[in-house]
């Protein structure tokens, strides 16, 4: 895993440039691999793992064939053991600027911290593109963010034995509160209305909850933060019934996320409801040579899958090859009976 200086750096030549760590492009980093492709990945964020890690990291994921159940944290780490043996540097922090194609066929491809690429294919994998979270609009809470304010679940055990507050009314929200209520010494959920837009089981399993005084509910508004020794002591609510406080030591403010695909938007690509436009032959975009699989990708009968982005990636890629290595006539062979990928991936038997 890499990080480039800020500072300008000569082209890094490669085959394929992955934009995103997410699951689907740390997938697409092993598929690149098993097919012999270089690749490095870029990704905005400065951990890898995308929107999993950012917005669910210990939540459990039922779909992905042959894992009955593991956690967004799993998913990431066994994708990250999978692609190991192909050495893919990681380049964290790194947001995709801009693209240009050149007269050879190949992209020059850069960031906004300098950082270049020299490729044949670039594979957008950057789920819906750059995430923000809607934050507080206290400016007390900003030297608080990450310590006592927090807008994303890193660890339930950073919280435990902890009075923890949580704002919000959608699934995140109270997925994470019925997830900290057995960890806490106290958490209450703060919502503007009495109405949800998260799943209705979620709802009556938080009401449960409450009725059994295992957490609280309170309707109001976050109108301040109450400070001391660069602590979070309390939070004030305001209500019908005006104003009232709260012992808090962490706030959870889970008031969703702003999607923006950001410099990829000025690509010249085509682009519905924030997604790229793909053929679903091989999920090449609008412009040859660049790809998109993952939630970034737009099709008919699109669905948000880990699973789908998987397939799409491994399509993408198929393609990619041919612009990599244009003379080459590429033949399938099943992984089973792959001698020399067998050996590079440490196969036994």
């Amino acid at each position: 895993m890499t990080s480039a200086a800020d500072q300008p750096t000569p082209p890094i030549r490669t085959d394929v440039l992955i934009v995103g760590a997410g699951p689907v492009g740390l997938f697409a980093a092993f598929e690149a691999g098993v097919l012999g492709l270089t690749c490095e990945i870029v990704d905005g964020l400065d951990k890898v793992g995308g929107q999993c890690i950012e917005l669910y990291p210990d939540k459990p994921i039922y779909d992905i064939p042959a894992i009955p159940s593991c956690t967004a944290r799993e998913l990431v780490e066994r994708l990250m053991a999978q692609c190991k043996p192909f050495n893919v540097p990681i380049h964290l922090e790194q947001r995709v600027e801009s693209v240009e194609q050149r007269a050879d066929g190949r992209w020059t491809v850069r960031t906004e911290r300098g950082l270049a690429f020299d490729v044949a294919a670039i594979l957008l994998a950057a789920g819906n593109g750059a995430f923000v979270p809607q934050k507080l609009a206290l400016a007390e809470a900003v030297p608080l963010e990450s310590r006592h304010v927090h807008y994303s679940v890193p660890r339930l055990a950073d919280f435990a034995d902890k009075h923890v507050v949580v704002a919000g009314g959608g699934d995140s929200a109270l997925d994470w509160v019925l997830a900290l209520r057995k960890v806490a010494r106290h958490v209450t959920l703060v919502h503007r209305r009495n109405g949800f837009s998260a799943a209705d089981s979620s709802v009556e399993l938080m009401r449960r909850a409450v009725e059994a005084g295992e957490m609280d509910f309170v309707i109001g508004a976050i109108a301040g933060l109450t400070v001391e020794d660069d602590a979070l002591k309390a939070i004030t609510l305001r209500g019908l019934d005006g104003e009232t406080q709260l012992e808090a030591e962490h706030l959870v403010a889970l008031y969703g996320l702003v999607a923006d695909l950001g410099p990829i938007a000025q690509w010249g690509l085509s682009i519905h409801g924030g997604r790229i436009d793909v053929d679903t032959s091989n999920y090449e975009s609008s412009r040859p040579g660049i790809f998109a699989a993952g939630d970034i990708a737009n099709y008919p009968n699109k669905q948000k899958l880990i699973l789908s982005g998987f397939h799409e990636a491994s399509l993408a890629l198929r393609k990619a090859y041919s612009y990599a290595y244009p003379e080459k006539k590429r033949m399938h062979v099943h992984s089973s009976y792959d001698a020399k990928l067998a050996e590079k991936l440490g196969a036994v038997g």
